[in-house]
């Protein structure tokens, strides 16, 4: 197999990585030739703004917090950035709520509590699942099943809780938009919980329910959307590829030897990577043929990332030139570009 990629210089983060699914979030900021990485530890999320030419690195703590003041110990299950036409938030989840602040992490512009049962429950009260869609809406996951919808404005900290999606049954682990930024497609949204189900939904003033994908007991730890297929990663170590619409089942692939964290695509190639909890890291390149409504699946590269429980993963950019690797335990982002 050609080497496709190398391996860079990696980045110091401040505290290693939490093993938590889809463990590192990437923004790329063009104009001044910088890229954003979040990373979660425990209740920090360490945030890096690295040079593209890998000289300079800032580094940013960002804490769990309980409303616009306390910090707080909840655990943070997640942070990623919602890119929307008008503005770039950076969302946090934790056991408490939802925090949304300015994409550098300078300015908290909203908080949202989550509903905590009054009486302690066996059940965790946590949010997991971020993403943007369309113009305005950012859809937040809660370990009840609930789909939060939040309305943001183009500016401002007016951000409003505008619907709530009540169709799955278990926690929500991962939520993604359609990234190929077609506007053909039906399907905006897909929303994947622990017993694999997946949700397929229509944006608006009302979301729709479009599909329900059953999900055979075994939880989908992440997911994507990308030209109206639904790429979906399992705890089997499976890969499996849908049509959104109908869910028909377009091909399975036994990726990975044990349970996937993360996957992510690169929309304008159609490479997808996928890491797991085996210590590999693979790319595919997807093609999709339209005249036979089919979507094809093959292995370009692997690297193993030795001795690490890989728990994020993400292109730096549209295309998939290069990637980037965080692992439990690990105080560093691992690059790799194309060679």
């Amino acid at each position: 197999m050609a080497k496709m990629y190398h391996k860079e210089k990696s980045i110091p983060i401040k505290s290693s990585a939490s093993a938590l699914y889809n463990n590192l979030s990437v923004l790329r900021i063009a104009p001044r030739c910088l890229t954003y990485f979040t990373v979660v530890h425990a209740n920090v999320v360490n945030m890096v703004s690295a040079s593209w030419d890998g000289l300079n690195y800032s580094h940013r703590q960002l804490q769990s917090k309980e409303g616009n003041v306390t910090t707080s110990s909840s655990l943070i299950m997640q942070a990623a950035w919602c890119v929307l036409p008008s503005r770039d938030l950076l969302v946090l989840t934790s056991q408490k709520g939802i925090q949304m602040y300015e994409s550098d992490g300078s300015i908290m512009v909203y908080w949202h509590a989550l509903d905590t049962p009054e009486t302690p429950t066996a059940k965790a009260v946590f949010a997991r699942g971020i993403a943007a869609v369309r113009d305005k809406y950012i859809c937040v996951g809660v370990s009840s099943g609930s789909v939060l919808v939040f309305d943001v404005p183009s500016k401002g900290s007016n951000i409003t809780l505008s619907e709530v999606l009540e169709e799955h049954k278990e926690a929500i682990t991962d939520m993604a938009s359609e990234c190929s930024g077609s506007l053909e497609g039906i399907a905006d949204l897909v929303s994947a919980d622990d017993s694999g189900l997946l949700c397929v939904w229509k944006s608006g003033e009302d979301f729709q329910l479009l599909n329900k994908i059953p999900g055979f007991d075994t939880s989908c730890s992440s997911v994507k959307l990308w030209k109206g297929t639904v790429i979906a990663g399992y705890g089997t170590g499976q890969i499996r590829l849908y049509e959104a619409i109908t869910g028909i089942l377009h091909a399975e692939v036994n990726a990975h030897a044990r349970w996937i964290y993360t996957l992510d695509i690169a929309p304008f190639t159609g490479l997808l990577l996928s890491a797991a909890e085996d210590s590999w890291v693979r790319v595919w390149h997807l093609s999709l043929t339209p005249e036979t409504n089919s979507v094809e699946i093959e292995h370009m590269y692997n690297e193993c990332v030795t001795d690490t429980q890989i728990c994020g993963a993400k292109f730096c950019d549209g295309d998939g030139y290069a990637f980037a690797v965080t692992g439990y335990d690990l105080s560093e982002i691992i690059r790799y570009t194309q060679a």
